[in-house]
């Protein structure tokens, strides 16, 4: 499979995510199109240039200075004008609605009335859809990431002097390992912790891949300590086959005591937390203070989806409180199959066990509908599934 890591020793922005991505091999002309087609007055500039003796590409979005702030809508309909493909315009919304959580809990008002001050500028909708643009064309089957340095110190932002990480990086950043640095100065940007924490779905500083292409990403600065550049390896790694051993991966339990929601409400709920990315929700029945019946409603979530779904449960529960604790997981190869049966084709999922032998289980969708399809017991389309 293809793979790419962020070596964000130097934290990561979203023109130093468009610079590595040029020097690692993307056409600029391909970026620079998709950015015309979205008819903003802007232009980009791609160069070469040094830090601390280390040379990278640097992108420089130049666009005119504006006062006026735009809301998630306004950004979509820009979007939504250029001539970027059904997946890059996705992949495009899907970072800048992971900002807009992060703006909406940060500041504590629904995502829609979310005002996009310094993301919401036009050269950063530049570098996120650049972004969006470059990453979709290498087509990429798994991000990963070392841990990521926020900085030190405060920066200067909207809301006047603030501490590193500012609140919407923090918020992005849930979740995620995070390193020291010396440097004094914010190395990670919103917009970049965004585009980070959308794509990536493993974080380790030793990714298992033979690199094909490696490309370095100028920042604007140019620190003495260290090169202020962002280092993105692209390359392949081998597929799991059948007798392999399970994977090992950490996500992270999300728990909360309730006592007083409809199971109507927590079932849409639930709905929410999984078009956000949870890989499950379920609720314990359990006994509260003061003798109250009540459930521990949990929810497992990648490290990039902690933000959101933390939103989701503060907006959709009422909890005064949630608590987050890192798990490990081990999980079973699988692949999703199509198997023959008595009553038509059924959707099924195959799991590889070390030992060689494989376990099968029918997807539920799949059954459902041939069960109504030949009107007979949902149990008879199980009982058909092929032995392993």
């Amino acid at each position: 499979m293809r793979v790419a890591h962020f070596d964000c020793f130097s934290g990561i922005s979203g023109d130093m995510t468009l610079g590595a991505l040029i020097d690692a091999g993307v056409p600029s002309e391909i970026i620079a199109d998709g950015l015309a087609s979205l008819g903003l007055p802007i232009r980009m500039t791609v160069e070469r240039q040094k830090r601390n003796g280390l040379v990278g590409t640097r992108v420089l979005i130049v666009a005119p200075d504006e006062e006026s702030h735009r809301y998630l809508p306004d950004i979509e309909a820009i979007l939504s004008k250029g001539k970027l493909t059904e997946a890059q315009f996705q992949l495009a919304m899907r970072i800048f609605r992971r900002l807009g959580e992060a703006e909406a809990a940060a500041h504590g008002v629904p995502i829609e009335k979310v005002h996009f001050h310094e993301v919401g500028a036009l050269d950063s909708i530049a570098d996120i859809a650049g972004a969006a643009i470059g990453l979709d064309w290498l087509k990429i089957d798994r991000f990963t990431s070392r841990s990521v340095p926020p900085g030190s110190g405060t920066v200067k932002c909207a809301h006047g002097i603030m501490p590193i990480p500012t609140p919407a990086t923090a918020r992005l950043l849930v979740g995620v390992p995070m390193a020291t640095s010396v440097v004094k100065g914010e190395l990670t940007t919103p917009t970049g912790a965004a585009i980070l924490t959308t794509v990536v779905s493993q974080y380790t500083d030793s990714p298992q891949m033979t690199i094909d292409a490696i490309g370095y990403g100028a920042g604007y600065k140019d620190f003495w300590e260290q090169p202020n550049l962002l280092r993105l390896l692209i390359g392949t790694a081998p597929d799991h086959s059948p007798g392999e051993s399970p994977e090992q991966d950490r996500i992270w339990l999300l728990e909360t005591n309730l006592d007083d929601l409809p199971a109507e409400i927590l079932s849409y709920c639930s709905d929410r937390l999984f078009q956000a990315g949870a890989v499950d929700v379920f609720s314990t029945p359990i006994t509260m203070k003061k003798s109250r019946p009540g459930i521990l409603f949990s929810v497992l979530v990648p490290p990039q989806a902690v933000a959101a779904c933390e939103t989701i449960l503060f907006e959709e529960t009422g909890t005064f409180g949630i608590r987050r604790v890192p798990v490990e997981r081990t999980i079973l190869q699988r692949e999703i199959v199509t198997v023959q049966t008595p009553y038509g084709p059924l959707t099924a999922k195959r799991g590889f066990r070390s030992n060689g032998f494989s376990i099968l289980t029918p997807e539920f969708e799949s059954a459902a509908q041939l069960a109504q399809q030949h009107q007979v017991p949902l149990r008879l389309i199980y009982q058909s599934l092929p032995r392993e």
